[in-house]
């Protein structure tokens, strides 16, 4: 059943000229649709919106269309969780995995999920709690990935992970990437993670620089809770982000679990959003690289 989407929120950097003249576009149109537009009290653009504090903006807004990278994508996720509201994305970034809107599409893009046609899409959220030897507690949701890394220079880190109560590893490298199905063709693929379709109910756990080689990724189901230690060894410390956001730093003694939220983020695409063609497009798939203008490969 489709929801009628009459109360807008629109999310963007306004200082990256990319994204303000599309935004500027997109609110006119909006308010012509006859659409109430809400934008951020510090944004810099004279539009015809109504302007809520940044962290209000999604709490009653019907749809929240974000425009930039799947940078904005990820904060927008931030904004909408507490509420629900689900998220476009117009990609004015480079690669748009999660912003799949091109600008020229942007306008007829919008009409079409306004009048109904479009794809839902659901994405799980992974919930990190860092507990310190100390007794506190921090708490983070991240819709891509939750990253431990070692802190400062040289040296690797030491660390054990367990699934589900059972050890699985000691590992020795630069950290550990656990990645949602979302975050898989973000920092886990470059570090030789597998890509995983959005709707499998799995994260991949990918080491980052492993000390052993035979250390590979794995995949894991999303049930089943992470924990992650520190190995006592000298002075180490590792930094834990979350979608890139500091959550704070793991020390021995310390234990980092990491589990699928309640909470999910709800993406809308157009009606004609294919996963694997914007995998071909980004990737560069079925396409000859001693060629640079040969087209893609459209399968069978």
């Amino acid at each position: 059943m489709t929801k009628a989407f009459r109360r807008i929120a629109l999310v963007g950097r306004h200082a990256d000229t990319r994204v303000a003249g599309p935004m500027q576009a997109l609110a006119a149109h909006l308010t012509k649709a006859g659409c109430e537009v809400f934008a951020a009290d510090t944004l810099g653009l004279d539009l015809p919106v109504t302007r809520l504090p940044e962290e209000a903006l999604c709490s009653d807004a019907d749809l929240a269309i974000a425009i930039g990278g799947d940078g904005t994508m990820l904060y927008a996720g931030r904004l909408a969780r507490g509420s629900g509201t689900p998220i476009l994305g117009v990609n004015r970034g480079r690669l748009g995995f999660l912003a799949d809107i091109t600008p020229d599409e942007m306008l007829s893009s919008v009409d079409q999920i306004l009048a109904g046609d479009y794809q839902e899409d659901s994405r799980m959220l992974l919930e990190a709690i860092l507990e310190t030897a100390v007794g506190e507690e921090r708490l983070a949701y991240g819709l891509n990935d939750v990253v431990l890394q070692r802190r400062g220079k040289g040296g690797m880190v030491d660390f054990s992970t367990s699934v589900a109560g059972v050890f699985v590893n000691r590992h020795a490298g630069d950290g550990l990437i656990v990645a949602t199905p979302t975050g898989s063709t973000a920092y886990a693929l470059s570090c030789g993670g597998p890509i995983l379709e959005p709707h499998i109910d799995a994260v991949a756990l990918v080491p980052i620089c492993p000390h052993t080689l035979t250390d590979r990724p794995i995949v894991v189901p999303a049930s089943q809770n992470i924990e992650i230690v520190l190995v006592r060894r000298d002075d180490k410390r590792a930094e834990i982000t979350v979608d890139g956001n500091h959550l704070g730093t793991l020390e021995p003694g310390d234990t980092l679990r990491v589990a699928a939220a309640q909470q999910r983020i709800t993406l809308l695409h157009p009606p004609a959003h294919d996963f694997y063609g914007i995998l071909r497009s980004k990737l560069f798939w079925g396409r000859d690289s001693r060629k640079r203008d040969a087209p893609e490969d459209q399968g069978p």
